[in-house]
C-alpha cells in the first residue's frame, strides 16, 4: 500500500474509527492533524492515551462553524472527513442536530477545502444510506433510502460532497463503510452492547431485534479500506463500499460472542431498543468488489478473530469502566 506522505486532516479524530485511522496514518508517514470536537475540559476523546499522540497535531473546534473550517484546512493536502452525529436512536429525538452537523458541517468543510486547494477529500458515508437491502450483496448502484433521520442526513451529506465534485471539481471520493466494530466503539452499537453486558457479569442481556442482519467489518480493515481509497483509487466522484462481504443475524452474533466469552446468557427483548417498524433496516451485506478491483484491497480480519480482539479489549477493567453497562445508550 502506498505510504501517505501528505499533510492530512482527520475530522472526528476523537471518535472510534477516527482514532484508529489516525494511528494508521501516522504509521504510514502522514503529518496528521486530528480534529476533536471542542469542549471546555479540553478532552480529546479516544485520542487520549494513543501511543502516537505526540506525532499528532490536535485541534479542537466544530465543523458547524464555516469560519473555523476555513482556517482548519489551511496547508492541508488530504481530508478524511469522519466527523458526524451517528446514533440512530438519538436521531429520532433530535433530527435537527443531525442536519446541522452532518449536512451543514459537510458543506462547510467542502467550501473550505475548495478555497484552500485540498488535493483529496475522502468523505465518509455509511451503509445505512441504502436502507433495507433490495438485493444482496449491496453494490454502489443500490438505491438510497433514508429510513431514519440519521441515514437521511448522511444521504444529504453524501450528495453535498459529491455536488462539489460535479459543480466545482473538488476531488471528492466517498468511502462507504458497512458496520465497523472493534475496541473503543461507542456503547450504542450492537457489539459493544452485547460484549459490555456479558463482561460486566450479566446473565440476562437486553437487546432489540435479533433477526436483522449486518455486515461487520473490523475497524483496522475499515481504516485500511479508507487509506486505499485515498492513495490508490484516486477516482474523484466515485463511491466505494468497504465491508467484509458477509452477513450475520444479531441473534447468531450474540450466540457467537457468548461462546467466545465462555458464557451462557439469556436475551431479554427490550422494546426501547427497537427502531420504529418502518425505520428498521432488516438486512445489509456489502459488495466490496469495486474497491477490490480498483486497489486490491481485501479485509483480513474475520469475524471470530475481530470479536476475540474486541472482547479482550472490553474485558480490561480500565476499558470496561468507561461504559455504563446498566444503561441503554442512545
Amino acid at each position: 500500500m502506498n505510504r501517505m506522505s501528505k499533510r492530512v486532516l482527520v475530522t472526528g479524530a476523537d471518535g472510534f474509527i477516527g482514532s484508529h485511522l489516525v494511528e494508521l496514518l501516522v504509521g504510514e508517514g502522514a503529518a496528521v492533524t486530528g480534529l476533536s470536537q471542542y469542549n471546555s475540559l479540553n478532552d480529546w476523546g479516544w485520542l487520549e492515551g494513543l501511543p502516537c499522540l505526540n506525532d499528532v497535531h490536535v485541534v479542537t473546534g466544530d465543523i458547524r462553524d464555516p469560519h473555523f473550517c476555513l482556517d482548519l484546512l489551511k496547508g492541508i493536502d488530504c481530508v478524511f472527513h469522519l466527523a458526524a452525529l451517528i446514533p440512530i436512536p438519538y436521531s429520532y429525538k433530535a433530527p435537527s442536530s443531525f442536519v446541522d452537523t452532518n449536512v451543514t458541517g459537510t458543506l462547510n468543510l467542502c467550501q473550505a477545502a475548495l478555497r484552500q486547494g485540498v488535493e483529496c477529500f475522502v468523505h465518509t458515508s455509511t451503509s445505512e444510506v441504502y436502507g433495507t437491502a433490495r438485493y444482496v450483496p449491496i453494490d454502489e448502484r443500490h438505491a438510497l433510502c433514508g429510513q431514519s433521520p440519521y441515514s437521511a442526513s448522511k444521504i444529504g451529506a453524501d450528495a453535498i460532497a459529491l455536488s462539489f465534485h460535479y459543480a466545482f471539481s473538488l476531488p471528492v471520493i466517498v468511502a462507504r463503510p458497512f458496520n465497523t466494530y472493534g475496541p473503543r466503539q461507542s456503547a450504542r452499537a450492537i457489539i459493544p452492547t452485547i460484549v459490555s453486558q456479558v463482561a460486566a457479569g450479566r446473565d440476562e442481556i437486553s437487546l432489540g431485534d435479533l433477526t436483522t442482519t449486518r455486515d461487520f467489518t473490523y475497524v483496522t480493515d475499515t481504516c485500511r479500506g479508507m487509506l486505499a481509497v485515498a492513495t490508490q483509487a484516486r477516482t474523484p466522484g466515485e463511491v466505494f463500499n468497504i465491508g467484509s462481504n458477509q452477513e450475520i443475524a444479531v441473534g447468531n452474533l450474540c450466540s457467537l460472542i457468548a461462546e467466545i466469552m465462555g458464557r451462557k446468557v439469556r436475551v431479554k427483548d427490550d422494546p426501547a431498543r427497537h427502531r420504529p417498524t418502518k425505520s428498521e433496516v432488516l438486512r445489509l451485506r456489502c459488495d466490496g468488489s469495486k474497491l477490490s478491483a480498483a486497489t486490491g484491497f481485501v479485509p483480513t480480519v474475520d469475524l471470530r478473530e475481530g470479536l476475540t480482539r474486541t472482547i479482550a479489549w472490553f474485558q480490561d477493567p480500565r476499558n470496561l469502566g468507561k461504559y455504563k453497562t446498566h444503561l441503554y445508550n442512545v
